[in-house]
């Protein structure tokens, strides 16, 4: 069913609160004006336990206004790159406390006029996933929870990769944070997880070092956490010759 309105007032356009249990966006919430009116209202329309998976394009930095409002810039979806900590601050206002990062990916800047323009700014095509979990917490806090992948996701027999530093492999037991257990045992995927442990008994923060944002030189997507849960994520592809080039699709 298709609905018409505009993404920063969904309820206008006919999507009610809790009636939704995954929202998908490529490249599209970077466009709005209001980008925390849109998070606020996918998450008032998401159920308990729902999913915003979205790609879009971030900025290692806030942008001059020259550059937000410059034509070609915004039709290349770079006028309105978020900064990634302006993005972390709305998801927890809104209620997304633990934005979880999938993939990055560099944007090469080409155009000399462009160039110029954006002076060292650096942008980043993201995918990010964000669950509406009334338990999340803030920091990655240790309550001694083990989750199970049991294998059972089509096409991911072997393995389930949940964020870009939780992969978690078919019947393998990984010691996880109380938020990365809620978000395998609380949503879509608790059919395809068993996790052991509950809440009862806290051990502090994971000794674990929080992984970096993947962006070479760039700090976490959640700096104020200073641990993580799960094994080290994946080398950055950083900066390289592979990286898209704008005109060619944003993300």
């Amino acid at each position: 069913e298709f609905k018409k309105g505009y993404i920063e007032f969904l309820q206008d356009a006919g999507v009610e609160k809790e009636s939704v249990d995954m929202v998908i966006s490529n490249c599209v919430i970077n466009l709005s004006p209001n980008k925390e009116l849109v998070l606020q209202g996918v998450y008032n329309a998401l159920r308990e336990g729902g999913e915003l998976y979205f790609s879009d394009v971030y900025c290692d930095r806030r942008l001059p206004e020259e550059v937000r409002n410059h034509e070609v810039m915004l039709g290349e979806c770079l006028g309105g790159a978020l900064y990634l900590e302006d993005f972390r601050r709305i998801c927890q206002r809104v209620g997304f406390l633990d934005p979880r990062q999938l993939s990055v990916d560099p944007i090469a800047v080409t155009d000399p006029e462009l160039q110029a323009l954006c002076g060292n700014a650096k942008f980043y095509s993201i995918t990010y996933r964000c669950f509406k979990l009334s338990g999340m917490e803030t920091l990655c806090e240790d309550y001694g929870q083990v989750a199970y992948y049991k294998g059972t996701l089509p096409n991911n027999p072997n393995s389930y990769m949940l964020d870009d530093h939780h992969i978690f492999e078919t019947n393998r037991p990984m010691l996880v944070c109380g938020n990365t257990a809620s978000m395998v045992e609380d949503t879509w995927l608790g059919k395809h997880f068993e996790v052991i442990g509950n809440r009862e008994v806290h051990y502090g923060l994971f000794e674990t070092p929080l992984p970096t944002s993947g962006i070479p030189d760039t700090p976490a997507v959640n700096p104020s956490g200073l641990f993580d849960c799960g094994p080290s994520p994946s080398p950055s592809a950083g900066d390289s010759e592979d990286a898209p080039k704008i005109g060619g699709g944003c993300c």
